[in-house]
């Protein structure tokens, strides 16, 4: 046994060999998960450090961007990385190899993080904003077609019950750096400009390795597939717990919603002080927890997406109580609200993805990603909207309704059949 085997039995607690993998993709299997997690959480490194909601919207406030053009930086990151998938997964189904399809897409996101870079040196004002928008907006297209591609490489290169220990495994690994980058931010206020373009420019150099890394998997070939954007929408007709996979992750973007309004209780926060502390939290529960979230998914991510929706309902449902109680200003009720809330996210991240890659059928995978994620991405910016037209009645009443919206969440996903079984 090599020392990728050693690592891979370690890891993944592979003792048995995967039932529904082909021999060629059995033998590389080791290899190809720690390729897998290496890629993987280069890339997550690099999200990290580029964050729309969080260092690009401080970025562009520094810059003196216009404040509708930062109000577009999350809808612009999400939209575009959802909505396109019906369309392009078609085509990426009909190549017989989709690894090239995720190292090209980190390519051209390692690019636009450049462009994002160069766009922060020399421009300022309303000229910066559209520049680092445009950018955006390419990289989330790339984010798109790797997101389709992804799923369907890791089902046929990674068995079905070691999957989230690697996609865990990178999500634990990427928020130890990230929580470097946190930590500098908190404690060099006076450098934070020249940390966030430090950032940038480490990311770019971090999808530029992801790709090549990446590339270098070994991906058995299938027969390509090919199929319109309404034959993979007939997918919802025929699929009932496609439709209740649906309806229960759309429930649950509210842990990604929630976290801006839980920070907007804190009054006295400053805008800096408020990026490193989101970054941190972030950094934090995701080391923490990703890792554990995998290996529990690996078991039933069902399970995993139920208990991820109850925990986002505690602080969700308690925050806004805070002032009540006069317990606001405590200097550990805010941030161990969003740091609860923050594990509980990324238990629904890791839930959802290994959930989507068990439950399709090894040929219709990237229909089956890209269906869910058009969907969610149209149900991301309608409860964006919701959450937009709450806020009018406070911060507390939207963080009381992202909390309904969490524990229907989990009553739904009570009806999913168990994946891993």
């Amino acid at each position: 046994m090599n020392w990728s085997e050693e690592a891979f039995a370690l890891l993944a607690d592979a003792e048995e060999e995967a039932g529904d993998l082909q021999p060629e993709a059995l033998e590389a299997e080791a290899g190809n998960f720690l390729r897998h997690a290496a890629s993987l959480a280069a890339t997550k490194v690099a999200d990290g450090l580029i964050d729309p909601k969080l260092v690009l919207a401080w970025l562009l406030t520094h810059l003196g961007s216009p404040a509708f053009l930062v109000g577009l930086l999350v809808p612009i990151r999400e939209a575009g990385a959802l909505l396109p998938q019906l369309v392009t997964a078609a085509r990426i189904r009909s190549l017989p190899r989709r690894k090239w399809v995720w190292a090209g897409a980190s390519l051209v996101q390692g690019l636009a993080a450049a462009a994002i870079g160069l766009s922060a040196i020399s421009l300022d004002g309303a000229a910066a904003g559209i520049a680092v928008t445009l950018a955006l907006a390419a990289l989330a297209l790339a984010r798109s077609a790797a997101s389709v591609s992804y799923k369907d490489v890791l089902g046929k290169t990674v068995g079905k019950s070691r999957r989230g220990a690697a996609t865990g495994l990178a999500s634990s690994a990427a928020s130890a750096a990230v929580l470097v980058f946190a930590l500098a931010l908190i404690l060099r206020p006076e450098a934070r400009f020249a940390l966030v373009l430090a950032a940038l420019v480490v990311a770019s150099i971090l999808w530029l390795a992801a790709s090549a890394l990446f590339a270098t998997l070994r991906e058995p070939a299938q027969p390509g597939q090919r199929s319109g954007a309404l034959a993979q929408l007939g997918l919802l007709r025929e699929d009932a717990q496609l439709r209740r996979f649906i309806a229960a992750r759309g429930l649950l973007v509210a842990t990604a919603l929630a976290p801006p309004y839980l920070v907007l209780l804190g009054a006295g926060d400053t805008a800096l002080e408020t990026l490193g502390a989101l970054v941190l939290a972030s950094a934090l529960a995701s080391l923490l927890s990703s890792y554990v979230w995998g290996r529990l998914a690996d078991r039933s991510s069902r399970l995993v997406l139920i208990r991820a929706g109850l925990l986002a309902a505690l602080p969700l449902a308690l925050a806004p109580v805070l002032p009540a109680v006069g317990l606001l200003d405590a200097p550990r009720a805010l941030p161990l609200s969003l740091f609860v809330l923050m594990i509980a996210y990324h238990g629904v991240r890791q839930g959802r993805s290994t959930y989507l890659v068990d439950m399709a059928p090894p040929e219709a995978r990237a229909a089956y990603a890209a269906l869910a994620n058009t969907a969610i991405g149209i149900l991301l910016l309608a409860a964006g909207v919701f959450g937009a037209l709450a806020s009018s009645f406070g911060a507390g009443v939207t963080l009381g309704l992202f909390a309904v919206m969490s524990v229907a969440g989990a009553w739904v996903a009570r009806g999913l059949a168990e994946a891993e079984a």
